[in-house]
C-alpha cells in the first residue's frame, strides 16, 4: 500500500522521479532491516525493487535523459551518458535476479551492490542534474505528463504478468 505522506507535486516531473526515488530506498532500508533467514521477505523486497527500478529506468531512459541532453547540451557538470552506463549496470544486477533466489550465495551481495549503486546514481541525479535542470528553465510540467503517463502504461504491464504468473501457479 503507497504511503500517504509522499505526496509528489505531479505537475513537477522532477518530483515525481525524486518520490520514485524515496519509494526505492525504502524497500532497500527494508531489505537491510530484514532477518537474515526471511527468505520470504527478502524475495519480496528484491522483487519489488527490481520492479520499481525497471519502470524508473525506462522512463528516464525514454523521458528524462533525451529531455535533459535536451536542454543541457554543453553542461559541464552533468554526463548524461554516465546515466545510461549507470543504468545499464543496475539492469544487469536486476538481470541476475531472474535466476538468484532469496537464500542463494550471493543474492543478498548482488542487492547490497545494486543498492550502493542506486543510491551513488540517485545523488548523481538529485545534486547535479535536476539542479541544472532546474536552472536552465527545464519544462518540467510537460516532462511530467509524459512520465505520468508512461509510468500507467508500464505499471498496467507489470500487473498484467505479475497476474499471469500468479494464475500460472494455482
Amino acid at each position: 500500500m503507497p504511503e500517504k505522506s509522499s505526496n509528489p507535486n505531479t505537475d513537477d516531473a522532477l518530483e515525481l522521479l525524486m518520490a520514485d526515488h524515496r519509494a526505492v530506498e525504502r524497500l532497500f532500508t527494508a531489505f537491510k532491516q530484514a532477518k537474515d533467514n526471511d527468505q520470504e521477505a527478502k524475495a519480496t523486497l528484491a522483487q519489488r525493487a527490481c520492479e520499481e527500478l525497471t519502470v524508473h529506468t525506462i522512463i528516464e531512459e525514454e523521458l528524462l535523459y533525451p529531455a535533459a541532453s535536451e536542454a543541457l547540451p554543453s553542461s559541464d557538470v552533468v554526463d548524461v551518458e554516465e546515466a545510461y552506463v549507470e543504468h545499464f549496470l543496475v539492469k544487469t544486477l536486476i538481470g541476475k535476479f531472474e535466476t538468484l533466489k532469496a537464500g542463494d550465495k550471493g543474492f543478498d551481495a548482488t542487492f547490497k551492490v545494486m543498492s550502493e549503486m542506486v543510491q551513488h546514481h540517485v545523488e548523481e541525479e538529485e545534486n547535479e542534474l535536476f539542479p541544472e535542470l532546474r536552472k536552465a528553465n527545464f519544462d518540467v510540467k510537460a516532462l511530467s505528463q509524459k512520465i505520468a503517463k508512461r509510468k500507467t502504461e508500464l505499471q498496467s504491464k507489470l500487473d498484467a504478468v505479475g497476474s499471469r504468473a500468479v494464475g500460472d501457479k494455482t
